[in-house]
């Protein structure tokens, strides 16, 4: 498969702080990669320097072909790259209608955005539905996510960037979570997602690249390290078994 994403001898520097070293990432066009290792590997700051919100002080970051290193955040975007952060993002003084209004850059009024695609997005999360006249704040955790995933694909994308979306979510919101991912795969859609979950990443996963102290230290098929639980207990420091 060819890549849609590349990330080429990138370095990132906070302040002092040196954080990325060399990361190489290729995310193949049409599938799903996940992103994967432990707390501070740098997989933040490996999307959020795609997505130019930090800047990448050497190296090259490529979509499509064309190098996005020094462009702009929204320029960015406007390539067809959907983000949702591990902050979500959401507007909580608005209604679940508005944020979704917001992020659908064809539409200027709710009654604009293309009812079709709405509807595909209330197919794969109902709740959002139910409260569509509802301040977005007085969602719970999991109904905020699925909120800020829903506004990434309001607007057709090339590659879906998300980080950490099954985070503090309920079993059931996780299961909910995996069969929307499920059906945006279906779309040959292409995703990029930081996960913790590793249930959740072995249902979606076709491509695994796994981080530490700032660098890639694996990447190959997805199940070439769902076969290898030594090789899991290297890199993560735990079973996936342990994870169902």
């Amino acid at each position: 498969m060819s890549a849609l994403l590349g990330l080429r001898d990138v370095h990132t520097h906070i302040g002092p702080y040196h954080i990325l070293h060399g990361v190489d990432l290729e995310v193949p066009e049409g599938e799903v990669t996940l992103l994967l290792g432990r707390n501070g590997a740098g997989k933040t700051t490996t999307l959020r320097t795609l997505m130019g919100l930090w800047r990448a002080s050497q190296g090259q970051v490529l979509f499509a072909g064309e190098d996005i290193t020094s462009r702009p955040t929204a320029s960015i975007a406007r390539l067809g790259i959907g983000y949702v952060p591990e902050t979500m993002g959401i507007f909580s003084d608005l209604t679940v209608a508005e944020n979704m209004t917001l992020a659908a850059r064809s539409a200027r009024r709710t009654k604009d955005i293309d009812s079709a695609r709405l509807e595909w997005i209330f197919s794969l999360f109902p709740m959002l539905k139910t409260f569509w006249l509802h301040p977005a704040g007085l969602l719970s955790g999991g109904q905020k996510q699925m909120l800020a995933v829903a506004r990434a694909l309001i607007e057709p994308a090339r590659l879906l960037v998300i980080d950490e979306p099954s985070k503090g979510l309920a079993p059931s919101m996780v299961a909910r979570m995996i069969e929307a991912f499920q059906a945006v795969k279906e779309t040959r859609t292409t995703l990029l997602l930081v996960e913790q979950n590793f249930h959740f990443a072995r249902q979606l996963g076709d491509h695994v690249a796994v981080m530490d102290n700032g660098a890639i230290v694996f990447k190959g098929e997805m199940a070439s390290l769902i076969d290898d639980s030594a090789l899991q207990q290297r890199l993560l420091g735990l079973s996936l078994d342990a994870h169902q």
